[in-house]
């Protein structure tokens, strides 16, 4: 049933609960935020490279007008891979976000990263610089600003669901399976780096007299995103392949599992994302052999509500009554 969370018995019947909706609004809302206030920097920046010349602010320019396209598709990816479970996709629309946010990703890597690499190359062979500093630092330091907007935003976020899961933000941020906000944190997080480097090539430019610091600010600017762009990619690659949770939820599980009065062992558990917060359990479980069928339907149903209590993101449970001999680790 699209929506629902189900049980296989050892009868074969299902028993069935309502599953919780996804909630997108906060990261929505921090895409929305990301996205406005890059449309903004990088015009600015824009005006700023052509009247002053510089490389950097032109890495800038691109760097900013990357991550708005990166948030255009994560926004797509939020939208899209929250569509209800239907006949041909089952376990819903999940994995479609990370599609998206992969896109994303290679965006980043190819615009961004590409043109700032390449300019900076140039500026360093060319060595032309016209116009006033003053502009580009002025450009910086309101950039700097507002890109410190969406990042507390992102930030809080990230800190909001790291106190949810009781995890510290950094760990949250290695394993969580909601990429949008991991790609906003790590982009704003490389745009801030960004801007310093901008500055700091200016800045060496203007007092030595060579262009060479803002081709070399330009270059770092682009492997800054390169980095950014690589993780992010290899985040969602994982994703789409099938992902487990980590060992700490995948111990929690088994041992949910496992304290369950008729069960004496969970031989072979397996888990997957199935999307952004959303997980599939799928477990042999040796029940005592002295245990009727009844008993084993309502060892499931306690199973959905110890698992969904600690968990709520996990979307389906299959179990699938094993004698402990014939059981297999995997």
């Amino acid at each position: 049933m699209p929506g629902k969370t189900a049980f296989v018995t050892s009868t074969g019947t299902s028993v069935t609960a309502p599953a919780e909706p996804p909630t997108e609004s906060e990261s929505v809302g921090t895409v929305l935020v990301a996205g406005a206030a890059n449309l903004a920097i990088s015009v600015a920046k824009l005006v700023a490279g052509l009247l002053s010349g510089s490389a950097a602010m032109l890495s800038e320019a691109a760097h900013s007008l990357a991550d708005t396209v990166t948030e255009v598709f994560l926004y797509v990816a939020l939208r899209r891979g929250t569509r209800p479970a239907d006949e041909q996709h089952p376990f819903g629309y999940g994995k479609e976000s990370w599609v998206w946010a992969f896109i994303a990703a290679i965006f980043t890597f190819v615009a961004g990263a590409g043109f700032s690499i390449y300019h900076g190359i140039v500026t360093i062979v060319e060595g032309e610089h016209t116009g006033d500093y003053l502009v580009s630092y002025i450009v910086l330091a309101v950039a700097f600003a507002a890109e410190s907007v969406s990042f507390a935003k992102a930030l809080k976020q990230v800190r909001g669901a790291a106190r949810k899961w009781d995890t510290t933000p950094g760990r949250y941020l290695r394993h969580t399976s909601d990429t949008t906000v991991k790609a906003v944190f790590f982009e704003d997080l490389a745009a801030l780096a960004g801007l310093v480097l901008a500055a700091a090539g200016l800045g060496l430019a203007q007092v030595t007299g060579s262009e060479t610091w803002d081709g070399i600010a330009s270059i770092l600017i682009g492997l800054l995103l390169l980095v950014v762009a690589a993780v992010l990619a290899h985040s969602n690659a994982s994703l789409l392949v099938g992902q487990a949770v980590p060992q700490r939820i995948h111990d929690r599980i088994a041992a949910d599992l496992a304290g369950i009065a008729v069960v004496t062992a969970v031989p072979t558990l397996f888990t997957m994302r199935i999307g952004p917060g959303e997980i599939l359990v799928a477990a042999k479980v040796d029940f005592a052999d002295d245990v009727p069928a009844g008993e084993i339907e309502i060892a499931c149903d306690e199973a959905e509500r110890r698992l969904r209590d600690t968990f709520p993101g996990i979307r389906y449970v299959f179990l699938d009554p094993t004698r402990g001999r014939d059981a297999h680790s995997g």
